[in-house]
């Protein structure tokens, strides 16, 4: 499964806002912290608002942040909401023309394959990929002055791979 460029931003700008949760953020400089188009990323950020993840303020001081705790924000959502449209295969098409569709049985392992996907994303957090991450969080932080935050991960039965 490779998820769409939409989805990888939409991740990356929540990021972004966890971050800097002291302000509202500004679509240029989320895509210069992201390395992302502008004119994408603004397609991104108004998916985002339309779902809830995001609140966003009009006007020459304007940008948006989150709508909820980082803590609230589950990934698998996120990843529903940008991907949930786009079939991950011609079986699950509206506008399958597969000679097979009628008698296929590989369909519904497929579907379950992709809810399972979803489900594993399902406890992970915004927070969980911020919160005392102080690389992340160098790379992530806008200008200015931020209230300094405690560093208190939360204790999770994942394990996290080292990087190889």
């Amino acid at each position: 499964m490779r998820l769409t460029t939409r989805t990888n931003l939409a991740l990356r700008t929540l990021m972004v806002c966890a971050v800097n949760t002291d302000r509202l953020v500004r679509k240029q400089d989320v895509a210069q912290a992201i390395n992302a188009s502008e004119n994408h990323l603004a397609q991104v950020i108004n998916k985002l608002a339309q779902n809830g993840f995001i609140t966003t303020q009009r006007g020459r001081h304007g940008g948006f942040s989150l709508a909820h705790a980082a803590s609230s924000i589950g990934v698998g959502a996120v990843f529903r909401a940008f991907e949930a449209e786009l079939p991950l295969i011609e079986c699950f098409s509206d506008k399958n023309t597969c000679p097979l569709k009628d008698h296929c049985r590989m369909g519904a392992y497929l579907k379950r394959a992709v809810e399972n996907f979803y489900s594993a994303l399902d406890d992970l957090y915004v927070s969980d990929l911020v919160e005392c991450n102080s690389g992340l969080e160098q790379l992530l932080q806008l200008e200015g002055p931020h209230l300094p935050q405690q560093c208190q991960p939360r204790s999770r039965d994942l394990v996290v791979p080292a990087a190889a």
